[in-house]
């Protein structure tokens, strides 16, 4: 196979940090290049690696003869995509190469930074970024279909770009400033203030609030609250009025029985 480091390219559909299935295709480590046309000597670096990678294929993978159509892994971004559809903006001026690899051979490496440090998570290495990529070029036969393929062997992010619309955002991104209610506690009501438990001092009974006084309502007489007997006597009976003589305003005494 024909290595080559290709740089300095800006990245896009970075799936480095874990395996994306794409069409419904078999998972893989990709990574997709934009490679500036400006840059003519990268370019026909490429063009010389993918150039070595046909003549090995053709005792390889090819059965001894050049095809008469050798799939390139080089793409022009000013054109049209296989579907028709033409490239995205970010595309124009740029050659477009997608690199990858199987699981199974291992992830790539990723490092960032002037120091080269590995790189954790998306959030650092993303759409949009810039870097250089390590790759190798192959050629293949499969059902018909022949090529060169680009895959990929390790990412390394030098600088930042604006990132691509659709990019994923880091997690800490994406739930900054949400906040949820205590499990357990009721939503306030507007108008209402929840009062606060008040927790005896550590070895004291719980003091429990007395009950107010019954309101009185103005315009009616106070009901008198009943008198419960004490235990083991029996409940008094309610006085009764004696009658009064209403001439001399005398109590009138009770009349005797057989007189």
């Amino acid at each position: 196979m024909s290595e080559l480091v290709i740089g300095e390219v800006r990245l896009s559909f970075v799936h480095v940090f874990a395996p994306y299935a794409q069409n419904n295709g078999d998972p893989k480590y990709s990574v997709t290049m934009l490679i500036p046309k400006s840059n003519t000597v990268l370019v026909q670096q490429i063009q010389a690696a993918i150039e070595q990678a046909k003549q090995e294929g053709v005792t390889k993978k090819f059965g001894g003869t050049m095809p008469g159509f050798v799939r390139s892994p080089l793409h022009d971004g000013d054109g049209v995509m296989q579907s028709g559809k033409p490239y995205g903006e970010e595309c124009k001026g740029h050659y477009v190469m997608a690199a990858s690899c199987k699981p199974e051979f291992g992830a790539p490496g990723v490092v960032a930074g002037p120091d080269r440090h590995p790189a954790m998570d998306q959030s650092e290495v993303y759409s949009g970024s810039y870097g250089y990529v390590a790759v190798n070029f192959g050629a293949y036969s499969d059902s018909g279909n022949v090529g060169v393929g680009c895959y990929l062997q390790h990412v390394w992010k030098t600088r930042d770009g604006e990132a691509f619309a659709g990019t994923r955002t880091s997690v800490e991104d994406a739930f900054a400033g949400v906040t949820i209610p205590v499990q357990g506690q009721p939503a306030a009501q507007p108008g209402y203030t929840q009062p606060a438990a008040v927790q005896p001092p550590y070895g004291q009974a719980p003091q429990y609030q007395q009950p107010s006084a019954p309101t009185v309502t103005p315009g009616y007489p106070q009901q008198p609250a009943p008198v419960q007997p004490q235990y083991g006597q029996a409940p008094a009976q309610p006085a009764v009025p004696q009658p009064v003589d209403p001439i001399t305003g005398q109590p009138i005494p009770p009349a005797v029985m057989g007189i």
